[in-house]
């Protein structure tokens, strides 16, 4: 098997990489366990200033790493500058606050002295998608490396480049030797690693469909597992919100990363007194955003990652307007070459259409009228989904009240969802289980370790 780097704006392929061959994975594997051995042993202000170097490596090559996204899955350029900018402030903020995250924490009991450790577990395996290449691999790797961990990277098969730059990063801030390694395996070989006894534990950032498979892999073998799974974010507008400002988010948290984000808005619920005004600013919002070249520095939205991802979003646009949902931007295939969608706008949208049921990965917004909040909520929780979810409101406690009702893993007032290293994320339902960032993320790959002492 072979994995192929190829220019989604144009159909180029840039690169061919060979599967990593048994030999190599077995010596990566016994490298990892054991530079993972010796790596917790060191003082974590040690471990802390290694990310601290990693961030800078980052920074300094922020525009060449731009540029990788760009080619390989057709991030316009300042997306990918600010994605490289976001993975070196996630080492930033664990080389500052990961000793405090560390740290034996007292615990009263019927012993003379009790408290709780956080140690290392060991090798992670690390399976992680093309859409944001650079800050999933780092929102794990940061947290995880800085406990003690080791990391064992098996990327999308479409961004090859993009992995092996983030393993250079790593040796050149001075990581140890096969402490961070990437390795490229097709599914069936990812399984492999995950029985393998030196991997301790397992991280996915994908469809629910990968997360049901890995789940069941390392449930097999009794391994610690973190799922970040798809999304289909709801974005209530209730009727005292302020539409225009609403309508210019809306715009932007659909149309990040060309659609392509599982934290995206996608349903966009409104209130039926607001609607008009709503749809009206937001259809207009997301006409006006340049479609281009990911390389031309004014483009807002790129290419789809991959022509088989458009094809796929192409129809469930297609399908949802066979069952009554209208279009009234996009939603037509462009012509000529690269994997091309435009910003599209449905109305009339309901359960049961592929548009409201399911992850729609590009820049697709299903508009869906509400009769008032109770209405809004019942909509928002109508879904197999709990990822994100955002309320906007002009007022901050009713915003905060109705975020207690939304079934997700974060709910944001007035604001675009977005991952923070300083906040945990993750998602409940469909969406996956555990949390990544903050010290949430951080203590998901440690062992909590109870010592008494008499």
């Amino acid at each position: 098997m072979s994995f192929q780097s190829v220019n989604p704006a144009t159909g180029e392929v840039l690169e061919t990489l060979d599967e990593t061959s048994p030999d190599a994975l077995g010596w990566i594997l016994e490298h990892a366990d054991a530079a993972s051995r010796a790596w917790r042993r060191r003082p974590v202000a040690e471990r802390a200033e290694r990310l601290r170097a990693a961030g800078r490596v980052l920074r300094g090559r922020r525009d060449a790493y731009a540029r990788t996204m760009a080619l390989e899955m057709g991030k316009p350029l300042a997306q990918g500058a600010a994605e490289a900018e976001k993975c070196a402030s996630a080492c930033d903020y664990y080389a500052e606050h990961g000793a405090a995250f560390l740290a034996d924490e007292p615990r009263a009991s019927d012993a003379s002295r009790s408290y709780v450790r956080f140690e290392a577990l060991g090798p992670v395996l690390a399976i992680m998608p093309w859409n944001f290449p650079f800050w999933q691999v780092f929102r794990f790797a940061a947290p995880a490396l800085l406990a003690g961990n080791a990391g064992i990277l098996k990327h999308a098969p479409n961004v090859p480049r993009c992995a092996l730059e983030i393993e250079g990063v790593f040796r050149d801030a001075g990581f140890p030797d096969g402490l961070f390694r990437v390795v490229f395996l097709s599914n069936a070989g990812a399984g492999g690693v995950i029985a393998d006894g030196r991997v301790r534990a397992v991280t996915l950032t994908g469809s629910d469909r990968a997360g049901s498979q890995v789940a069941e892999e390392a449930g097999r073998h009794l391994k610690k597992t973190v799922l970040e799974l798809g999304g289909s974010d709801p974005f209530i507008v209730l009727d005292d919100a302020d539409v225009e400002r609403a309508a210019q988010t809306a715009a932007e948290a659909r149309l990040i990363n060309s659609g392509q984000s599982c934290i995206a808005a996608k349903r966009f619920i409104v209130v039926e007194r607001v609607a008009e005004r709503f749809l009206e600013r937001f259809t207009s919002e997301m006409r006006v955003r340049k479609v281009g070249d990911p390389l031309d520095p004014t483009t807002q939205v790129g290419p789809q990652a991959r022509l088989d991802l458009r094809e796929n979003l192409h129809r469930q646009v297609q399908e949802s307007v066979k069952r009554g949902a209208r279009l009234i931007l996009g939603g037509e295939l462009p012509a000529g070459r690269g994997a091309f969608y435009p910003p599209t706008v449905l109305v009339a949208v309901e359960a049961g259409m592929p548009v409201f049921d399911q992850e729609t990965f590009g820049p697709v917004a299903a508009v869906i009228r509400a009769k008032d909040e109770g209405d809004a909520i019942r909509i928002a929780n109508a879904s197999s989904y709990g990822l994100g979810a955002a309320v906007w409101t002009r007022d901050a406690q009713r915003g905060e009240r109705v975020a207690r009702e939304i079934e997700a893993g974060s709910v944001f007032v007035n604001g675009l969802v977005k991952s923070d290293p300083r906040l945990p994320f993750g998602g409940v339902k469909r969406s996956g289980y555990g949390r990544e960032l903050s010290g949430e993320g951080l203590r998901e790959f440690v062992n909590i370790k109870t010592v008494w002492v008499a």
